[in-house]
């Protein structure tokens, strides 16, 4: 759903822009100091980035989910590190509240979400609780107008910049399910919160992760989102479904990327006298690449218009994660074979894209979850029929 093409467009040209003067120059300097420049946070900022999924009420652009998949089309051809940095705020770390909290919480939090001022971190992953979300120990048990929160978080991103945190903790330590796990808006600040080093990770460096401890932390009962217990499962699915479709999206942006500078470079390279792209071997790994990013991109803006229609979208968005990040995936590959050698050096940029893409296929449920996903959704969709 596109509700102003002028105005979108203006966006998108923005964006388009912002990416190819700041973001890509700027992609060594993260790679080397794993710190994304504040200048160009601050800039984020501005263009409004920060708010781009929350209610103009608040201060947001209040995109829909269409709008919001073309901008990132836009801003993700480039290191996906710097997608990151709104990452959280844009999509797990807002939407929770949107979704489900009071309109006091949402007046409290979301405009200084929308702003930049605050960066919302999703504290929903434990070492002992992963894919199986609904396992975990983290609690949060009611004393007097407070929770008190025990437990650690593990893999956070953004954590270490993260102004508040919306929290998955079990408040019924007696219901070992879904059932007794409730969600928190949780600041950030609060005394009894610590943070262990930052990960070392394969990629995506300058996109921050992190352990989070919790040790007897005070939360108000009235940060409980929605103040009802119970709800925090059905929040963090309905935050994780929106949230695929966002990095379906994202894996379709960087995957322009990576095959526009794959292609740029079969057309210069030259062997046996001319442009290797003259090389049906190497035409083939371009046409497959291209074929598999027009599919993932058809699926990712089809599964948008679909839940800004408001239909059900939970297998769509979940074949849209899957098919685009496995997608991204094979393009990274067959650019570093196109390249050859040069794809394996750091100076020409693709084996840096070939390991961050690599998360794509992990984070916000892995390939295999949302093959359990699909499945399980077209079961009960013919039981039903």
């Amino acid at each position: 759903m596109i509700r102003d093409p002028e105005t979108l467009q203006a966006l998108l040209d923005s964006v388009r822009r912002f990416v190819r003067e700041r973001l890509v120059p700027a992609e060594n300097e993260v790679a080397e100091t794993d710190e994304i420049p504040p200048a160009i946070v601050q800039e984020m900022r501005e263009l409004g980035l920060f708010g781009m999924t929350i209610p103009e009420r608040f201060g947001g652009l209040e995109l829909t989910m269409e709008e919001e998949c073309r901008v990132l089309l836009e801003l993700c051809q480039t290191a996906p590190a710097f997608r990151s940095v709104i990452g959280t705020t844009v999509g797990i770390g807002s939407q929770g509240i949107l979704m489900d909290g009071t309109p006091e919480q949402q007046a409290q939090w979301l405009p200084r979400l929308a702003s930049g001022e605050l960066i919302a971190s999703f504290a929903l992953t434990e070492p002992e609780a992963g894919s199986d979300a609904a396992s975990l120990r983290t609690t949060a048990i009611r004393d007097g107008d407070d929770y008190i929160v025990n437990g650690t978080k593990r893999y956070i991103t953004n954590a270490p910049h993260a102004g508040v945190f919306t929290l998955m903790a079990r408040t019924d330590p007696r219901d070992k399910g879904a059932g007794g796990v409730s969600a928190f808006i949780v600041d950030a600040r609060s005394p009894g919160i610590s943070f262990g080093k930052y990960d070392r990770k394969m990629g995506q460096r300058g996109a921050h992760t992190c352990d989070v401890i919790f040790d007897n932390v005070r939360v108000p009962a009235s940060h409980l989102i929605g103040l009802q217990e119970g709800r925090g499962f059905k929040t963090a699915m309905k935050v994780l479904e929106k949230g695929r479709i966002h990095i379906a999206a994202v894996a379709v942006g960087v995957a322009t990327r990576i095959l526009r500078d794959a292609l740029d470079y079969a057309l210069q390279r030259k062997q046996f006298g001319q442009p290797i792209s003259d090389f049906q071997l190497v035409q083939a790994m371009l046409a497959d690449s291209q074929a598999e990013l027009y599919a993932a991109e058809c699926m990712t803006l089809d599964a948008a218009r679909r839940r800004d229609d408001g239909r059900e979208v939970a297998v769509e968005a979940s074949c849209a994660k899957m098919f685009a990040t496995e997608m991204c995936g094979r393009v990274a590959d067959r650019a570093v074979q196109i390249l050859g050698g040069a794809g394996y050096m750091a100076e020409y940029g693709i084996e840096r894209f070939y390991r961050d893409v690599r998360l794509f296929r992990l984070y916000e449920g892995t390939t295999q979850i949302q093959q359990l996903i699909i499945a399980r959704g077209m079961a009960r969709a013919a039981r039903g029929a």
